[in-house]
Order: C-alpha cells, then sequence, then structure tokens
C-alpha cells in the first residue's frame, strides 16, 4: 500500500525512519516542465539510466522483466502527473544496492490515489493498482518550501548472478 512518508531520492536529511533504509547512490534527473513528449522522453531517460547501470540489456528473462517493471511504473507515474497534476516538472530515478527508486515532481495539489471506481476492462484508471502490484512501495511528500509534490516508487533489483 502507499504512504506519504517523506523519503525523496538523495535527501538523508528527511525525518528519521523507523526502520534502516537503503541509500541510493545515484540519482539521475531529467527536467520535463514544458516539454512535449514526456512520458516517451521519461521512458527513454530510464531505459538510459538502467543500461548505463547494467540492467540493459538484459542477461535474462527475470532481469528483463524486473527493467520493463521499472519503465512501466516510470510511464504510470509521469501519465498521471499529466492527467492530474498540470503535467511534471521533473523525473529522477535513483538506484542503490537493492532498489530503484523512481520520483516524478509536480505542481499538482492532489494525492495520488487507488482509484475506487475503475472499471475491469475499461480504460483509465488502472495506473496506481499497477504502481501497487509492482513496487515495494510508494508514496508521495510535500515540500513545504515548494508547489506541488513529489510521487514516488521503489523496486526491488533484481539478484545477481
Amino acid at each position: 500500500m502507499g504512504t506519504t512518508r517523506p523519503r525523496p531520492a538523495g535527501d538523508h536529511e528527511a525525518a528519521p525512519p523507523a526502520v534502516a533504509e537503503e541509500p541510493v547512490r545515484q540519482v539521475r534527473r531529467l527536467l520535463l516542465l514544458g516539454t512535449s513528449g514526456v512520458v516517451s522522453k521519461a521512458r527513454e531517460f530510464t531505459r538510459q539510466a538502467l543500461h548505463d547501470w547494467g540492467w540493459l540489456p538484459a542477461a535474462d528473462e527475470e532481469r528483463y522483466a524486473a527493467a520493463e517493471d521499472v519503465l512501466l511504473v516510470v510511464s504510470e507515474l509521469v501519465t498521471n502527473a499529466c492527467l492530474h497534476a498540470g503535467g511534471p516538472e521533473e523525473l529522477r530515478v535513483g538506484r542503490g544496492d537493492k532498489l530503484i527508486r523512481i520520483e516524478v515532481l509536480d505542481r499538482g495539489g492532489g494525492v495520488p490515489a487507488l482509484r475506487s471506481t475503475r472499471m475491469p476492462g475499461r480504460p483509465g484508471g488502472h495506473g496506481m493498482f499497477i504502481v501497487q502490484r509492482l513496487c515495494l512501495d510508494w508514496g508521495m511528500v510535500r515540500e513545504p518550501e515548494a508547489l506541488g509534490k513529489t510521487v514516488w516508487a521503489e523496486l526491488a533489483v533484481p539478484p545477481l548472478d
């Protein structure tokens, strides 16, 4: 289930967590404000990061599926920002030894939630269910000095051979 606990990538000064968290060692940022084709740009940016980090080309089916899950979560979070928050401002993709963290910053005031009125087999309303299903955790944080919010999601890194 999603949470709203503050854990922005690279910000280890946030409120201390109840359990030890893995540090996100590398964070890549892509500015998206005022850009057209943001979903495809976000996916390509993330695909390049996964390539640079050794996830792609995938060595086996499990790694390929894990990389595709990351790209799908990026697509869903960026699309939600487009549909419900006036568009994304920035995408952040970070990695640690055990997880990949995706963050999408937007200026929207709403809170992402699982839509209870979604209709199976009909388009729309499934994005956060997909995110919840694929991720270890997800949530959002509002930054006091900035407009909007950061929606984040974390996925497990597949085991190395």
